[in-house]
């Protein structure tokens, strides 16, 4: 069965805007990668300061090769004409692995 990696990242609320628009910047980066299966940015409601970025993937080799091409490239060296990186808006990050053992859907009408 598929594979769940949830990216813990901690985020100070005068940061939740620019995490938020730089998510919904990214269309795109992740779905047309091979054995992707799912993605959700999961805003805290209350208690934590805590974003979960869940994503779904067919194996442990397809995330691998996304963390090694696309992911990877996303996240190196400069901005576009030698601009500087922007800062993180997390202020710490975690993943967390995840085998789906059971799974349920909608029943159909």
């Amino acid at each position: 069965m598929s594979i769940v990696k949830i990216n813990v990242l901690t985020v100070p609320a005068e940061q939740r805007e620019t995490l938020e628009k730089r998510f919904a910047s990214r269309a795109g980066a992740v779905e047309n990668s091979d054995g992707f299966e799912w993605f959700e940015l999961l805003r805290p409601i209350e208690g934590t300061d805590d974003y979960l970025v869940y994503t779904r993937w067919r194996d442990e080799e397809s995330f691998q090769a996304w963390m090694e091409g696309p992911m990877k490239s996303a996240h190196q060296g400069g901005g576009a004409g030698g601009e500087e990186r922007p800062k993180p808006a997390s202020s710490s990050a975690a993943v967390w692995s995840f085998e789906v053992v059971q799974q349920a859907s909608p029943k159909g009408e």
